[in-house]
C-alpha cells in the first residue's frame, strides 16, 4: 500500500508541475512530465499518459488564444505527423523495455540541447521545413511522448514571436497527442490514478495561471530545459544500468 501511495503521490506532483508549465510557456509538459511518468509507471504508460494529459491541458489553453493558430503553417506539420505517428508507435512496441527507456532518455536530452542551442537549421524553413517538422515531431510522440522539440525548432527558424508561438503550439499539440491516443491506446490506470492525474492537471493549470503574470517567461524556460535535461538524463541513465 504504501508503495501505491507513493506512486500516486509522485505521478500527482509531477502532472502538477507539467501541467503548470504547460500553462505558462504553451509547452513544456512531456518534456518534464515524461522521464518521471516513464519510470514511474514504465514505458508504454508513462508515454500515453503524457499524451492525454498534454492534449486536454492544450484543448483548455488554445480556447483563449485559437484566433492567433496560423492554419497554412500547421496544416502540413499536423499531417505529415499523423503519417508518422503509427511508425513511432510500432517502433516503441517492438523494443525491449531497457532500450525504450534509453531510446526515451536519449530523444529528451537531445532534443533539450537543440532548443537550449537555439539551433537553427534552413531545413525546417517553410513548408518543407513544416513537412519535416511535423513527421519528426509525430513519430517522437508516439514512441516517446515528447513530439513538441521539432515543432519548436521551427517556430525558432520562422522567428514566432512568443505571442503566436504558444497558441500554436496548443493547437499543434491537440493534434499530434489526438493521433497518439488513437494509435497508442489510453494508459490502464486504477481509478485512483486517474483521480489523481485529473486533480493534478486541474491544480497545475490554476497555478500555472497564478504565476504567468508574475514569472519572466525567460526564466520558466530555463527551468524547463533544466528540469527536462535532468529527466532525460536520468531516464538514459536507467536504461543503460537495466541493459547491463
Amino acid at each position: 500500500m504504501a508503495s501505491a501511495v507513493a506512486v500516486e503521490l509522485l505521478l500527482g506532483g509531477t502532472v502538477v508541475l507539467g501541467a503548470s508549465v504547460q500553462w505558462l510557456t504553451g509547452m513544456g509538459f512531456a518534456l518534464i512530465a515524461v522521464p518521471a511518468l516513464v519510470l514511474v509507471l514504465g514505458p508504454a504508460q508513462g508515454v500515453v499518459l503524457a499524451n492525454c494529459a498534454a492534449g486536454v491541458i492544450s484543448v483548455v489553453g488554445l480556447t483563449a488564444g485559437w484566433r492567433r493558430v496560423r492554419l497554412g503553417a500547421m496544416v502540413p506539420l499536423v499531417v505529415a505527423s499523423a503519417c508518422t505517428v503509427p511508425a513511432g508507435s510500432w517502433v516503441a512496441a517492438r523494443l525491449p523495455e531497457p532500450v525504450l527507456l534509453a531510446g526515451v532518455g536519449v530523444l529528451v536530452t537531445a532534443a533539450v540541447g537543440f532548443v537550449m542551442g537555439g539551433v537553427r537549421i534552413r531545413a525546417l524553413s517553410g513548408t518543407r521545413g513544416a513537412v519535416t517538422a511535423g513527421a519528426m515531431g509525430g513519430f517522437m510522440n508516439s514512441a516517446a511522448g515528447v513530439g513538441g522539440p521539432p515543432y519548436s525548432l521551427y517556430a525558432v527558424n520562422a522567428g514566432w514571436p512568443v505571442r503566436e508561438f504558444v497558441p500554436n503550439a496548443q493547437f499543434y499539440g491537440i493534434v499530434v497527442n489526438v493521433f497518439s491516443v488513437a494509435v497508442n491506446g489510453v494508459p490502464d490506470l486504477s481509478g485512483t490514478a486517474w483521480t489523481v492525474a485529473a486533480a493534478a492537471m486541474v491544480a497545475g493549470a490554476l497555478i500555472g495561471r497564478a504565476l504567468a503574470p508574475r514569472i519572466p517567461e525567460q526564466w520558466v524556460r530555463r527551468l524547463i530545459l533544466v528540469l527536462a535535461l535532468t529527466g532525460g538524463l536520468t531516464v538514459l541513465a536507467k536504461g543503460l544500468q537495466a541493459m547491463c
